[in-house]
């Protein structure tokens, strides 16, 4: 009777054990998403992972604006964020001491590239870029083809002006013109005061033999004339008068989508909207008349960089790293990431769809030199970019040496006025 009682006690102790480990419950991953826009596809991807290994993926979103005090509150919680966006250098210089140094992890290992991956100060590899996108001209090839021009023989700003300049001058016997309006408004004008004024920052790089890892106090301007002819170019040769370009109301994705234009100013987010009506829209470096500009690719920058914090328990970092090696290294996990990051940086990631960084890749291959998005580094870059779109503005409606100079004002004298600030 007492072994039986032993036996029986000792029964339920081992069934007592085994529902207490069953019941664990496993670390999950805390995702703090920087862009809001993404959260949908974010939340699909967490679903699924869930779906597949049982752990949760909790990811938020931060409202517009409000991602680096939101970040700043979380990882000071009790649950704070294990997985958070890291996406460029003041985010480093803020966050670091909190970012686990991924060199030597499993998922850093998949990398093609370390090209858009963060450091901080001491050399740490503290977020990883884990997509890319591009900027550059986006082309019809096929209005261009009828207009009697291919795309292989623009390789260099003569080139593209001589195409440029008879389209235009043509544009009511071919029923197109050259180049889609691009307004000089807050919604448009980053195009020509962020996406192409890295022609600048790239080339003074160039120069230096250096490339920019932090805001620099001051820029040479030494290629702003280069910038000033490409510009001159393409509101000269639009469909209105440069002097509308300040007031806005122009539609310059619908005009090229609509057949009205062979050029238009973008980056690779504008594929998706240009593909449908434009299928064969291929995109092309900022050629702006530098020596060897041939061999120039296209505008590359990234905005998708990921650290995995460090300072949570040793079972939430490595869930953290579990799910981000998962995400991109599985089809159907990075199939739905490239939708958002555009090409992943990875061996075994989905391909991308998007043409553009197709392009982007293409004209890598062929020995092109990538141009870094050295924009993501402007000083106080609303404030800076408001006072350089103001001065085009200006300039476009009366151009003259006098209204131009204001413009180099805006971009060389600005950076250094709002880098000291």
């Amino acid at each position: 009777m007492k072994k039986g009682l032993t036996l029986l006690l000792c029964a339920l102790l081992t069934l007592t054990l085994l529902a207490g480990c069953s019941g664990k419950k496993r670390a999950g991953v805390y995702w703090l998403n920087s862009m809001p826009e993404h959260d949908g596809t974010l939340q699909e991807l967490a679903a699924l992972y869930e779906r597949e290994t049982g752990v949760q993926v909790k990811v938020v979103a931060a409202s517009e604006g409000t991602y680096e005090s939101m970040l700043k509150s979380e990882l000071k919680k009790e649950s704070p964020p294990t997985l958070f966006a890291m996406n460029d250098r003041v985010a480093a210089d803020n966050f670091a001491e909190y970012a686990l140094d991924l060199t030597g992890t499993a998922v850093a290992g998949e990398m093609t590239t370390g090209e858009f991956n963060l450091r901080d100060g001491n050399g740490r590899l503290v977020a990883l870029g884990c997509g890319y996108t591009c900027c550059g001209i986006i082309v019809n090839t096929a209005l261009l083809e009828r207009a009697g021009y291919a795309l292989a023989d623009i390789r260099g700003f003569m080139p593209l002006k001589k195409a440029v300049e008879d389209i235009h001058a043509r544009a009511a016997e071919l029923g197109f013109d050259a180049f889609a309006p691009i307004d000089l408004t807050a919604g448009s004008a980053d195009r020509f005061t962020a996406q192409m004024l890295n022609v600048e920052y790239w080339y003074e790089q160039v120069a230096a033999r250096t490339r920019w890892e932090t805001t620099p106090a001051t820029i040479s301007g030494g290629y702003v004339e280069n910038y000033h002819q490409l510009f001159d170019l393409i509101v000269n040769n639009a469909s209105v008068r440069p002097a509308e370009l300040a007031a806005g109301g122009h539609d310059a994705r619908a005009e090229f989508n609509a057949g009205k234009a062979v050029f238009y100013l973008g980056d690779s987010g504008e594929y998706t909207a240009v593909a449908g009506s434009v299928p064969e829209a291929a995109m092309i470096p900022y050629y702006c008349g530098i020596g060897g500009e041939e061999k120039a690719g296209l505008v590359c920058g990234c905005d998708a960089r990921l650290a995995v914090n460090g300072t949570v328990s040793d079972a939430e970092r490595q869930a953290a790293l579990d799910f981000l090696y998962w995400c991109v290294t599985d089809p159907q996990a990075s199939a739905l990431l490239v939708r958002i990051w555009g090409v992943m940086p990875f061996k075994n990631a989905a391909p991308s769809a998007n043409g553009f960084l197709r392009d982007a890749e293409s004209l890598a291959a062929s020995g092109c030199t990538v141009m870094n998005m050295a924009s993501g580094l402007q000083p106080r870059p609303e404030a800076y970019r408001a006072a350089v779109a103001a001065a085009l503005g200006q300039y476009a409606a009366a151009p003259s040496p006098e209204t131009w100079e204001s413009v180099r004002i805006a971009i060389v004298d600005g950076w250094a006025l709002n880098a000291a600030r």
